[in-house]
């Protein structure tokens, strides 16, 4: 994922694209694009999570 998203944007996007799935919002053609952005989202959020969680053991091992 090449754009410059925090965290927050990105979960809310994903949560757009989960709420327009599950209330059928999303068209046919469209499907496969927007599960393959969902896909792209989650993967950037877990490693955004990651991320934070190897820095901030550490400063826990720091101090």
């Amino acid at each position: 994922m090449e754009e410059k998203l925090s965290y927050e944007e990105a979960l809310s996007q994903l949560q757009v694209i989960v709420k327009k799935l599950e209330n059928k919002e999303v068209k046919i053609d469209e499907l496969a694009a927007t599960v393959a952005r969902a896909n792209e989202l989650v993967e950037y959020c877990q490693t955004k999570l990651q991320q934070t969680e190897s820095e901030i053991q550490k400063i826990v091992k720091k101090g």
